[in-house]
């Protein structure tokens, strides 16, 4: 018996072999589901490598901390309570509640409408500041980092707009189910690279802080 389990070769026990077994297992996935998890990945590495360019300028002689401020840490609750608000979209559509789906979605986009508006009100404070000068390599990181995040929450407000309009009417939570969890992913993985970015954007300050008076 254990000599001829021993022998046993199991991926011959799958029709074309332990490789199509793996492709199997990998198609049971949507497709637009394994596209944001490369989405995702890519947009991973890009903020990692975001990163690693912005520990080494800090050692340059030409970096000096940002100027303090309490703006940002408003941005971060209002995207936080963003992500939440998806989330329990999330939860009303797995439950089949097309009322919490529709509310959720609603909260989840006014928050980020305003995460984004706070944005641009950091930027503009910045830009108006005349001691600050973009030849300060953190001043030219922080506009990197917080642009580049910015424009990849603009692209998840579009899918967000695309879901909220399958919403309407007598639909199907079905139907909508998956567009919900997957802008609920993105949501959380944006809220998840933010925090990252904020510490980092922290941990560079004398006065641990970037918010602007």
């Amino acid at each position: 018996m254990i000599f001829r389990q021993l022998r046993d070769k199991p991926w011959e026990e799958v029709p074309g072999g332990i490789d199509d077994r793996y492709d199997r297992g990998a198609a049971s996935l949507p497709a637009a589901t394994l596209g944001l998890r490369m989405f995702m990945a890519v947009v991973t590495v890009l903020f990692l490598l975001l990163i690693i360019a912005y520990g080494g300028r800090m050692a340059s002689e030409e970096w000096r901390p940002g100027p303090n401020s309490k703006l940002l840490w408003l941005n971060t609750f209002l995207l936080i309570l963003s992500s939440v608000s998806m989330q329990w979209a999330s939860s009303a559509a797995r439950r089949g509640q097309i009322g919490g789906v529709r509310n959720g979605l609603l909260a989840g986009g006014v928050f980020a409408f305003a995460f984004m508006a706070g944005q641009i009100v950091a930027w503009w404070q910045l830009g108006t500041m005349a001691n600050v000068g973009i030849s300060n390599p953190a001043i030219g990181f922080f506009y990197m980092i917080t642009v580049l995040h910015a424009l990849h929450l603009a692209g998840g407000i579009v899918a967000w707009g695309r879901t909220m309009l399958k919403t309407r009417g007598d639909c199907d939570v079905a139907h909508i189910r998956l567009s919900v969890e997957l802008c609920t992913i993105y949501w959380h993985f944006l809220l998840l690279v933010w925090l990252v970015l904020f510490g980092l954007l922290f941990s560079s300050n004398d006065n641990l802080g970037w918010a602007f008076h």
